[in-house]
């Protein structure tokens, strides 16, 4: 997500938030609540982060229904680069953001939390867990690819090859700001692959998207939960087991990705400027399986995440009326 993500903070780049914080266009759509719009005369705006992943957008947007309908207060929905989130916690230039992979968390961002400017807001419920991923028919033709045993060998790693890459084969990472360990998993376990970023998510979509019609090999940095993994039978391929210290020092790290529980987070700051919302995002709680039930019409059907959103909480009133007690 933080997600799968930033493995370092420039936090001088937070020194000029005006140019990094945009706030998003928000859904005039009325949350699904059944009580009477409270008012937003004298309540504090709320800036909630959206990070750029699918789930991390119907998460803010959610909140931002919730919020504005149920507790009175204007939402804006502000992307922010990962790198600078933590330090626009702790500024109080941003508010809260409901979903954070820890194994992205680095020290740096790790310090926010322990020195107490950003506050830890419990588990958000889903667990998620980043790997190498291949089409079903990859494994199909090839057995030997369900484990990284099978990448080694120079032979196979041809088949994922490209203009780019030529006789190595191409890994294909994402967003090139998520927390990847795969350069240094692919060296440190000697695998004839070279790492090639696709630029974001939506790109990498597009990439399986093309070598799936054509049942043509790839190897890509993925994540569950998302809609991609069903629509297209993505494969986990087996690598080493996780273990903490595989992974003390990132330049060496050799095994596969943790699972995450993720985790929401806010500004120490919210709580005086508004305690009500302050406690609705700690009671604010997502499963794996609310998330899949809301992922494929965002991002296999391309509908606004305002949409699915409200159609999620008109099914889901006893959720926000927790979340809300």
């Amino acid at each position: 997500m933080i997600r799968r993500r930033s493995a370092s903070l420039y936090i001088a780049a937070f020194a000029g938030s005006a140019l990094i914080l945009s706030a998003c266009g928000g859904s005039s759509s009325p949350a699904a609540s059944a009580d009477k719009k409270v008012s937003s005369a004298n309540k504090a705006t709320i800036k909630i982060v959206q990070n750029s992943w699918t789930a991390s957008a119907l998460e803010a947007e959610m909140a931002k229904q919730i919020i504005e309908t149920n507790l009175g207060n204007k939402v804006e929905i502000v992307t922010i680069d990962e790198n600078a989130m933590f330090a626009g916690l702790s500024a109080g230039d941003v508010d809260a953001v409901l979903e954070i992979w820890p194994s992205g968390v680095n020290a740096d961002e790790q310090k926010f939390i322990d020195d107490g400017s950003v506050k830890n807001m419990g588990l958000l419920g889903a667990v998620g867990k980043i790997g190498w991923w291949v089409p079903d028919y990859v494994i199909e033709q090839n057995p030997s690819l369900a484990t990284s045993e099978g990448l080694a060998d120079p032979a196979i790693a041809k088949l994922f090859a490209t203009a780019e890459t030529g006789n190595r084969g191409r890994f294909l990472g994402t967003d090139p700001s998520y927390s990847q360990y795969d350069e240094a998993i692919v060296k440190n376990l000697n695998l004839p692959f070279d790492v090639k970023y696709s630029g974001s998510e939506a790109a990498t979509v597009a990439e399986i998207d093309a070598r799936v019609a054509k049942k043509e090999p790839v190897l890509l940095y993925w994540w569950t939960p998302t809609a991609a993994v069903s629509k297209y039978n993505l494969k986990n391929v087996k690598l080493p087991a996780h273990t903490d210290a595989c992974y003390a020092d990132a330049a060496k790290a050799d095994c596969d990705y943790p699972e995450d529980p993720l985790f929401k987070a806010a500004s120490a700051k919210l709580e005086s400027k508004d305690a009500a919302v302050f406690k609705f995002i700690q009671k604010f709680s997502l499963s794996t399986e609310d998330q899949l039930a809301m992922l494929p019409s965002a991002e296999i059907d391309k509908k606004p995440a305002a949409e699915v959103v409200k159609l999620w909480l008109a099914s889901n009133q006893d959720k926000v009326k927790a979340w809300l007690e």
